[in-house]
């Protein structure tokens, strides 16, 4: 009864959520039976809001679930779509669909980040915000409507408009794997050295070398070290992409 009581609770709208209802509808293609899963999966975890239980009500564990349901859908769609693709094959080819570039991506063009409810100023979420709560909004489709409309919305959304094969076989994912992977089968000495930087910004900025063969080959500077060696490994990529070409016909 309790739950039956909680259901009717959920499904008694408000104008705010006959708003909400007829906007989620328009992006899901379909009409939703809950709003409480969508509302959940726009809820930032600054708002410290907690369920009936007192279990934290915010998107995270949706982002959980909705990363292993579009893991799966396109996991199944190469699988069908590539007969000789081997397990390598459709691993790095499935990553590149799924990498949180893409993934934030997809979140901007929903402009998903319109319905999230929050403590902090948008204008402080980091970019790859969009990528979690379009995660956790498949997540709550899961939830809501169960696994066919869930896949239903992943090849309408995603993989129809964005997933294109031939051209997502000489996209990069990472720079940095490229490099290191080109400089061990040459057998080449590599590093990725910190150096100083006189930057006057109040953000710290990592300012990364890349060295091959003791030679300075590409360098970046961001404001993490990850983003800085993926840079400097970027411009040695594009410095050296006749030789690494050449060395693969």
């Amino acid at each position: 009864m309790r739950r039956f009581l909680q259901k009717i609770s959920r499904n008694s709208r408000t104008p705010e959520d006959g708003i909400f209802f007829d906007k989620i509808s328009k992006i899901l293609g379909f009409k939703p039976n809950d709003l409480h899963f969508y509302k959940k999966a726009f809820t930032h975890r600054s708002t410290n809001k907690v369920d009936e239980n007192g279990n934290p009500f915010n998107y995270e564990r949706l982002e959980f679930l909705g990363d292993a349901m579009l893991g799966s859908v396109i996991a199944a769609h190469l699988y069908n779509e590539v007969p000789t693709g081997d397990e390598g094959y459709l691993t790095k080819m499935r990553s590149k669909i799924v990498s949180r570039e893409h993934l934030n991506e997809l979140g901007r063009d929903l402009n998903l980040i319109q319905f999230i409810e929050s403590k902090v100023n948008p204008q402080h979420f980091g970019e790859n915000v969009h990528g979690n709560i379009f995660e956790a909004f498949i997540g709550a489709i899961y939830l809501d409507k169960g696994f066919v409309f869930c896949e239903k919305f992943i090849q309408n959304k995603v993989i129809e408009p964005y997933v294109d094969i031939p051209r997502l076989e000489g996209k990069v994912i990472s720079y940095k794997s490229l490099i290191i992977e080109w400089c061990q089968k040459e057998k080449k000495q590599f590093a990725f050295e910190v150096f100083d930087d006189t930057g006057k910004e109040e953000q710290k900025f990592f300012a990364v070398r890349l060295i091959i063969d003791k030679k300075t080959i590409g360098k970046g500077r961001e404001t993490s070290k990850k983003k800085a060696e993926e840079k400097a490994a970027k411009r040695a990529y594009f410095a050296l992409q006749d030789q690494m070409d050449n060395k693969k016909k």
